[in-house]
């Protein structure tokens, strides 16, 4: 382990833009072809990147909270999402369909074992395809943690967060009727599974803006603003994933470093949790030179 003096020294700040120097599409089913790329260094050592959502996508900038120089950097767009096709289908497409995506492209990319990263939905998949195949990763960052559970579901999605947020929520609530609002999540479902193209723009609009409105500690515009795209709809104080599950978490593995960035929210993107992940994966960086 590092001394405090030398973590204080570690690397924060994001790496500079890099562009893939290969990409591609990798059918894993009858169903689902997944976009993936490759930047930084060919011979570097692998780290995949595993993006939020369920169905978020992967963005240039997920690219620079790693070192170009030492990282061969796999990013990929999970079933339904990003570049993948079809576009925000959901048949054939569970948790573990997606671990096994994962896997499919380990070995379709020759890769013997990599650095696993993952945020929000992203440290889910990241911690279930960690338990299952613990021989093939050398690392994991997570972020934003987010455990599947019903209490942590049920307090960003059936009124919890509301308390913090009432102004987001009261679009997000007014959408689904009355008679229907015993299940948030069982009435979203409907609707964006629904046939009528409209319905599902319409849920998918209103379930993506109050993901937004609440994933920066300050507001930030840019990212609410994406919730009107309809092809894209479909930290402490993180309200989507409250600090709760990372504390559990953390009680459960406590040989894994634990960061509270104390004037944060959710977003991968605000400075101090971009600051605190090129941090860990410049600690990782170090642990494998030596």
């Amino acid at each position: 382990m590092e001394s405090g003096k030398e973590i204080q020294e570690l690397n924060r700040n994001l790496y500079p833009a890099v562009e893939p120097y290969s990409t591609g599409f990798l059918k894993v089913s009858d169903i689902h072809t997944i976009y993936w790329e490759q930047s930084g260094n060919p011979n570097g050592h692998p780290v995949v990147f595993l993006h939020g959502g369920p169905g978020g996508g992967t963005s240039p900038s997920n690219r620079t909270f790693f070192d170009p120089e030492f990282y061969r950097i796999i990013l990929f767009d999970q079933r339904g999402a990003g570049k993948s096709t079809p576009h925000a289908c959901l048949e054939e497409n569970t948790t573990w369909d997606l671990i096994d995506d994962i896997e499919k492209l380990r070995e379709h990319l020759e890769i013997s074992e990599w650095q696993v990263f993952g945020g929000s939905w992203g440290s889910t998949l990241a911690l279930a395809y960690s338990q299952s195949h613990p021989d093939k990763v050398t690392g994991l960052v997570l972020r934003g943690i987010f455990l599947l559970r019903k209490k942590e579901i049920d307090w960003f999605y059936e009124g919890g967060a509301a308390a913090i947020y009432p102004d987001a929520w009261e679009p997000f609530r007014d959408l689904i009727p009355e008679n229907e609002r015993e299940s948030f999540v069982t009435a979203y479902h409907k609707r964006l599974n629904s046939n009528d193209l409209e319905t599902q723009c319409a849920a998918a609009r209103a379930w993506t803006k109050w993901e937004m409105m609440t994933a920066h500690l300050l507001p930030n515009d840019d990212n609410i603003k994406r919730g009107d795209d309809d092809n894209f709809s479909l930290g402490r104080y993180d309200v989507c994933c409250p600090m709760m599950s990372a504390w559990d978490l953390h009680k459960a593995f406590p040989e894994a470093d634990f960061k509270v960035v104390s004037d944060a929210g959710h977003s991968a993107n605000e400075p101090g949790i971009a600051a605190e992940l090129v941090a860990a994966n410049e600690k990782l960086k170090n642990l494998l030179k030596n």
